[in-house]
């Protein structure tokens, strides 16, 4: 029960220096942002088709049926297999619950629309999948490397800077701006964490109590 509170202490902490940094690049330092690398962007945009959030899907959705299929074929996955699926099905949910709940629900125009005219504001209630807040990209990513960091440790640090490249990219790209990013990682990495801690305990559980 300490470890609980002391991690939900540390979440609670995490939660507020996120959305205290959020806000501020919200105020000061998206439209500015965007603003730098409006030009560029362009010449990442070829990206937009392979990497693009249902290519994504799609793959980790079938990554997820072979495993499935391959548990009943063969009566067991090892266990990077069954983190793989655990973290492909963490990172599915959460980009959907990001997508149909709080990306409508904040409204926030996304770069292109706002370079075109757009007001970089709350909109609430009339967004829809393709605002800008929080990042759908991040909530993806960061649900999938968060199951990764949980289960093996040695892994934080290289998805870590992973994470980093994809934020990168996405602010330079202008997909997204820096609030977004921001958001989308909090959101992602403690959707995946959660599942992450959840697969763990259950596989601690003996197998009576399963």
């Amino acid at each position: 029960m300490k470890r609980f509170l002391l991690a939900m202490e540390i979440w609670g902490l995490l939660f507020v220096v996120c959305t205290v940094l959020a806000l501020l690049c919200f105020r000061s330092l998206d439209v500015p942002t965007a603003v730098v690398f409006w030009k560029i962007s362009r010449f990442l945009h070829p990206l937009n088709k392979p990497f693009g959030a249902p290519i994504l899907l799609a793959i980790e959705a079938v990554v997820v049926v072979v495993l499935i299929l391959a548990r009943l074929v063969r009566g067991h996955l090892s266990l990077l297999a069954e983190t793989i699926a655990v973290a492909c099905l963490a990172s599915i949910c959460a980009y959907d619950i990001n997508s149909q709940v709080l990306k409508p629900f904040f409204g926030v125009p996304n770069p292109t629309a706002v370079m075109h005219g757009a007001k970089h504001a709350l909109h609430l209630w009339r967004g829809s999948g393709h605002s800008s807040f929080p990042s759908g990209h991040m909530v993806l990513a960061g649900a999938l490397a968060g199951v990764f960091m949980r289960v093996y440790r040695v892994s934080i640090w290289p998805l870590s800077a992973l994470l980093s490249l994809a934020a990168a990219l996405l602010i330079v790209g202008d997909w997204h701006f820096l609030s977004d990013i921001i958001a989308g990682t909090f959101l992602g990495l403690s959707a995946g964490i959660l599942a992450g801690q959840g697969w763990v305990v259950h596989k601690n559980l003996p197998p009576s109590s399963r």
